[in-house]
C-alpha cells in the first residue's frame, strides 16, 4: 500500500515539476506587465485604451481639482490660507500633470531596474539556469512516503504563491491604471491620497523581486531534497506582502509627497550597484 501511495504521489509531482519550471521563467514579466499576458490571452488590446482612458480622465480631475482649490482659496476664502504663496499651489498643479503623462515611462525604467535585479540575484546565488528534474523524481521515489508526502505539500505551497503572484500582477495593474487619478492628490499641500497610493505602488513591486527569489530558491532546495527548507522559502514568500508592510509604512507630516517615491527609486538603484560589484 505504501508502495503504491508513493508512485501516485510520484507520478503527481512528475506533472508539477516540469510544470513549475515552465512558469517559473516569466513570473517578473507577467507580475509587472499583466496586460501583455491579458491581451493575448483576450486576443485584444483593450488595456491600452483602458491606460488612456484613465489618463485623461486623471488629466482632466487634476486641472478641475486645481481650479477649484484655487477659486476657494483666492476668490470665496473658504478653504486654506488666501495668504499662501499661489506658486505653491501652481506647483503642485504642474507636479501633478509631469508625474502623470510621464508615468509610462518612469515605469518601464523602474521594471527593467527590478528585471535586471532579480536576473543578477538569481545568477549570483546560482539559481539562474533550468534544472534537471530526473534526479530529483527518482530520489523522492527512494526517500519513503514521508518524504513524499512532505514534497506534495511542498507543491501546494508553490501553486499557492504561484496564483499570489497572478494576483499581484493584477494589483499593480490596476494600481498603474489609476495612478494618474492619485497624482490629483498633489494639488494639496499634503500630497493627499498620492503619498500612501505611491507607497503601495512600491511595496508591490519590491514584493514582486523578493518573491520570485524566494519562490526560485525553494524550488532549489526542494530539488535537492531539502523539503523542509524549500517550504520555508515558500512559506516566507507568500507572507512577503505582510512582512514588507511591517517596515514600510507611510510617513505623516506634511513633508514632500515625491520622497516616497524618490527613496523607492533610490533604494532599487543602491541595490542594482551593490550587485554589479
Amino acid at each position: 500500500m505504501e508502495v503504491l501511495l508513493v508512485l501516485l504521489i510520484v507520478a503527481i509531482l512528475n506533472g508539477c515539476l516540469t510544470y513549475v519550471n515552465s512558469i517559473l521563467e516569466g513570473l517578473v514579466s507577467m507580475a509587472l506587465y499583466a496586460e501583455t499576458y491579458m491581451d493575448t490571452l483576450l486576443g485584444t488590446n483593450g488595456f491600452t485604451q483602458v491606460f488612456e482612458i484613465f489618463l485623461s480622465f486623471g488629466i482632466s480631475l487634476i486641472v478641475l481639482k486645481f481650479l477649484k482649490k484655487g477659486f476657494d482659496i483666492y476668490i470665496l476664502w473658504t478653504d486654506g490660507d488666501a495668504e499662501i504663496d499661489p506658486l505653491k499651489l501652481l506647483t503642485g498643479f504642474f507636479k501633478a500633470l509631469a508625474i502623470a503623462v510621464s508615468f509610462p515611462t518612469l515605469y518601464g525604467w523602474m521594471a527593467t531596474i527590478i528585471e535586471d535585479m532579480t536576473n543578477r540575484i538569481l545568477i549570483a546565488i546560482g539559481l539562474g539556469h533550468n534544472t534537471d528534474f530526473t534526479s530529483t523524481i527518482s530520489g523522492i521515489s527512494s526517500a519513503g512516503l514521508f518524504t513524499a508526502i512532505v514534497s506534495l505539500i511542498f507543491f501546494i505551497c508553490f501553486f499557492l504563491l504561484y496564483f499570489q503572484f497572478l494576483m499581484r500582477g493584477l494589483e499593480i495593474l490596476i494600481l498603474r491604471i489609476g495612478l494618474p487619478l492619485a497624482c490629483s492628490g498633489l494639488v494639496d499641500s499634503d500630497g493627499g491620497v498620492f503619498r500612501t497610493y505611491i507607497q503601495k505602488f512600491f511595496q508591490s513591486t519590491l514584493a514582486v523581486l523578493i518573491q520570485i527569489v524566494l519562490a526560485k530558491l525553494g524550488v532549489a532546495l526542494m530539488l535537492n531534497l531539502h523539503v523542509f527548507w524549500g517550504i520555508a522559502a515558500l512559506m516566507l514568500a507568500i507572507k512577503t506582502p505582510r512582512f514588507l508592510q511591517e517596515f514600510i509604512i507611510v510617513s505623516g507630516g506634511s513633508g514632500n509627497p515625491m520622497s516616497a517615491a524618490y527613496s523607492g527609486i533610490r533604494l532599487v538603484q543602491i541595490a542594482k550597484g551593490a550587485f554589479k560589484k
